[in-house]
């Protein structure tokens, strides 16, 4: 069954919004319709006649009718209201896009989003849906959908993963699980793309749930991290405890001249990741100008690179350079960290050769390389021997 559109002004539950005052946003027509489509949450208490949201690291505490940071978390009647029943976009395309590079490789992931975000980022490059009530210029098409559309959605696409990002999935959390609850019973794993702000409660709500985690880590400034909407702090705490809960971790830094870029700063996010595990894969990823930053110069293949050698100097053993295909050598590649040998070749998010084991080994010197491989390695999906159009995203919806 096809999924309605949601009509700004219409849907069930038509209680009324919470009022703008203290917390405004910038198109109230969108809001009452998402409004409309939320359920009772899970992440909250109550704390004496206000309640505290859980979700991330804000912790908003809501007097009625207020709505947290998010915009789209609210307190009515005594309880939190969250997003739920809805998408803004759905697609399925490379797992390598989110990016995963140690989890299934070569797989598709259907990856769905819905609207809104604890953080501000001027160069967003999701800002059309992340932004969603905070900006009047960010207003993306949403469709009503159930999680069991979804969960038939991506095995009927042959799907290995349902990813949950576009927005921010923190604040969405209670829509999400629900969808990977369908999704797990469909035999698809689950992963998050986040900006990292969680809370110990968040991570234990998703931890049944969640097989991979991507977390940006964007930058390693305390000021210039709060200029975006967050606390350094928070983020580094939640990378230390996804990766204690068992949940594999890859992290990413979007490399933005002039903002994140100099050597002292990269030196720091790569020092402290390898404090946390030397393991855990490291992305740097170039920024292209969008949004509100759009004065700032394409990080150039040359910057990447530079910055793939001050994580592999701080000896972290898998780090990748990313959006810039054909142009950063080896650094799309995953070698083997014990002999050096070549695993997995890639060229942008298309897979070429694969040669891990079935045990995740090295096939030289046996090395067990941590990730999410498939159980059948002489057939992983997505080699370059296929019709590159498959490559391409697929909308769903």
């Amino acid at each position: 069954m096809a999924p309605a559109p949601l009509m700004a002004g219409g849907g069930e539950n038509r209680a009324a919004s919470p009022r703008a005052a203290g917390s405004p946003v910038a198109n109230g027509a969108l809001a009452e319709a998402l409004d409309s489509r939320t359920e009772v949450g899970a992440l909250w208490r109550a704390e004496g006649d206000r309640i505290r949201c859980v979700a991330c690291g804000h912790r908003c505490l809501l007097a009625e009718g207020r709505r947290g940071v998010c915009k789209v978390r609210f307190n009515r009647g005594g309880q939190l209201r969250v997003p739920f029943g809805y998408v803004a976009g759905v697609q399925c395309d490379p797992v390598e896009k989110k990016p995963f590079y140690h989890v299934y490789p070569g797989s598709e992931a259907l990856t769905f989003g819905m609207l809104g975000c604890d953080f501000h980022c001027g160069y967003c490059q999701n800002w059309v849906t992340s932004q969603a009530l905070r900006d009047p210029a960010a207003n993306a098409p949403v469709k009503v959908v159930t999680a069991r559309q979804l969960a038939e959605a991506g095995r009927g696409l042959g799907a290995r993963l349902m990813v949950s990002s576009y927005n921010e999935p923190l604040i969405t959390a209670e829509w999400a699980v629900a969808v990977f609850r369908e999704a797990k019973a469909a035999g698809l794993d689950c992963a998050v793309v986040s900006n990292g702000n969680a809370t110990p409660e968040a991570i234990e709500f998703w931890r049944p749930w969640v097989a991979a985690w991507k977390i940006d880590l964007k930058g390693f400034h305390s000021q210039r991290y709060r200029s975006l909407g967050g606390r350094l702090e928070q983020v580094t705490e939640a990378i230390r405890l996804v990766h204690q809960a068992g949940i594999w971790l890859e992290l990413v830094t979007l490399l933005v001249p002039g903002f994140n870029d100099s050597g002292e700063e990269l030196g720091q996010m790569a020092q402290f990741i390898a404090g946390v595990s030397r393991d855990l894969p490291w992305h740097v990823t170039a920024f292209h100008p969008d949004y509100r930053l759009t004065g700032t110069a394409n990080t150039s293949a040359t910057q990447l690179l530079r910055a793939a050698e001050i994580g592999a100097a701080a000896g972290l053993r898998f780090v990748y350079a990313g959006n810039a295909a054909g142009r950063v050598g080896a650094r799309e590649n995953t070698h083997c960290p014990r002999c050096g040998e070549t695993l997995i070749v890639r060229r942008g998010y298309l897979v070429r050769e694969y040669r891990l084991t079935a045990a995740g080994q090295c096939p030289k010197c046996a090395a067990r390389i941590p990730g999410l491989w498939p159980a059948d390695p002489a057939q992983p999906t997505g080699l370059g021997t296929r019709d590159p159009s498959h490559r391409f995203p697929r909308h769903v919806l």
